[in-house]
This record gives C-alpha cells, sequence and structure tokens, in this order.
C-alpha cells in the first residue's frame, strides 16, 4: 500500500474550499504538496499565498496553468505571452518550481498553424522562464481537446517541442487522463526520463462512459486506466517528484470535501 510521502493535490481537485481550507486539511491528511492553480490565490496574491502554503509545511509542487498561446488575432496572441510572463514572475514568488503549459487551440486557426502557433508561444516565453529559474512542462491533452484547449496531443509531440527549443528549462508533464490511450506511450515516458524532462506526474482515472468531456474525471482505481503500470514506467524513467492527484469532477465537488479527500488519499494507497 502506498504511503503519503509523494502525495500531492492540485487545489482545483477540492475547488469548493478556499485555499486557506484547503492547505490545512490538505496538511491534517498527511498530504505532502500542493500544485495551485491561479483562480486559487489571485484575490490574494502570489506573496500571500506563499506564505499560507508554508505556514502548514506543505510543498508547493506547480503553478497550474499558463499557455494557451492559439488564436486568430496576432494583439490577442501577444497579451497571451505576456500573461504567461506574468505568470513566471509569480511562479517564481510562489517558489513553483515549473508551470504546467496548456498549449492553447482554436475552433478558427487550422491545426497545423496552431501547432506553430504554440512553438513561437513557448519560444517567446522561455528567456524569461530560464531568467526567473522556473521551469515550464508542457502537458499534452487528449485528442478530445484538440479543437478548443490544446493541438499538443501526444508525449511525443511534446518532447518533440521540447528537442526543437531546446532548453533545460522545458519538459513535460504526463498526465495519465491525457495519455493513457496512446500505444507510444510507454517509449516516449522513457524518451523523457532519458533526456531529463519529465518534471510532473498527475493520476486519476478515465470513467467509461464519461458524462462531461473536462468535469467527470474519475478517481483512482474507479476506471480503465492502468494507473500502477504507468506509475512503473514513470518510476524506471527516474522521475522522483511528487505524484499529483488531479481530477475534476462535478459529482465530486458536490461531495462534503473531508469525506471526497478520504476518498482520494484511499485510492492513492490503493491504486497507485
Amino acid at each position: 500500500m502506498e504511503n503519503l510521502d509523494r502525495l500531492a493535490l492540485h487545489s482545483i481537485t477540492t475547488k469548493p474550499w478556499d485555499l486557506e481550507i484547503a492547505v490545512r486539511m490538505y496538511r491534517e491528511a498527511g498530504v505532502r504538496g500542493i500544485s495551485i492553480w491561479r483562480e486559487a490565490y489571485e484575490h490574494r496574491g502570489a506573496e500571500k499565498a506563499k506564505k499560507l502554503v508554508q505556514s502548514v509545511g506543505l510543498h508547493v509542487v506547480s503553478l497550474v496553468r499558463g499557455g494557451f498561446f492559439v488564436h486568430p488575432e496576432p494583439d490577442e496572441r501577444r497579451l497571451r505571452i505576456e500573461k504567461n510572463i506574468e505568470l513566471i514572475r509569480e511562479a517564481s514568488v510562489l517558489g513553483a518550481p515549473h508551470i504546467v503549459l496548456v498549449c492553447g487551440a482554436h475552433r478558427n486557426v487550422h491545426i497545423d498553424e496552431a501547432r506553430q502557433q504554440v512553438e513561437e508561444g513557448i519560444a517567446s516565453i522561455v528567456p524569461y522562464a530560464e531568467k526567473e529559474g522556473v521551469r515550464l512542462a508542457i502537458e499534452p491533452l487528449h485528442p478530445m481537446y484538440a479543437g478548443d484547449r490544446s493541438v499538443i496531443n501526444t508525449l511525443s509531440e511534446a518532447l518533440d517541442l521540447c528537442d526543437v527549443l531546446r532548453s533545460t528549462y522545458l519538459g513535460v508533464a504526463v498526465d495519465v487522463y491525457h495519455v493513457w490511450w496512446d500505444p507510444a506511450l510507454m517509449g516516449q515516458i522513457a524518451r523523457a526520463g532519458a533526456s531529463s524532462r519529465l518534471f510532473a506526474f498527475h493520476v486519476c482515472d478515465w470513467k467509461t462512459p464519461l458524462d462531461d468531456m473536462l468535469e467527470d474525471r474519475g478517481l483512482m482505481g474507479e476506471g480503465c486506466i492502468d494507473i500502477p503500470r504507468i506509475r512503473a514506467a514513470i518510476d524506471r524513467a527516474g522521475f522522483k517528484g511528487m505524484i499529483e492527484v488531479e481530477i475534476f469532477s462535478r459529482r465530486y465537488w458536490a461531495l462534503d470535501q473531508n469525506v471526497w479527500l478520504s476518498k482520494i488519499i484511499e485510492a492513492y494507497r490503493t491504486y497507485v
């Protein structure tokens, strides 16, 4: 049974809780780290959020989320790049070692052009990330999101971008929800480890059927993802970081969040 030494939660997983409540309840339950969604701290600022997390002894794993580089209008693309630069500064203040990048897509931008915009967008913010000492973790998203959220849909594509842009501050986040289906996954995880680009590992599960593409993720063990197999590949690739539970779920957000947190911990111990 898995201990909790490497367990981290994304703040969105317990969305009904304010950050102040979340960090206290996580720590009391034995959770060791937190990945902070910007929405959870923007009303209090990054500096206050950092002090809040430090006050309970949690480790900040990442800032979520940057990216969204794709848009048909050049002025809007520039604004989004500026926003990412601002997020890099906030990550530095928070002490977050990396920012997760959801790269973006748009229904009015052809997919080939969208991929080019993603490459240009990431290239434009890498120097700022290097200056602040904040890494950028490209998260490939499941192909069902290729029309509206991200045109980077496989781990291979994400690693190819890293190879093109050639920065040690650029790597990948592996989320089982998005990559479990990929027949090339095991080899690409090994590739990420060999190139020291494996920055993050996220777990949840894939329910069948899904009631909602975005907000019906499963708790580990209630879906069809072979999480132990993927975890073993992640371990073989040399990943030593926190294992992050990231679950968007209207049905679980509707629960008493203390009950929900206990379910997460039991599932983590059993299925991760």
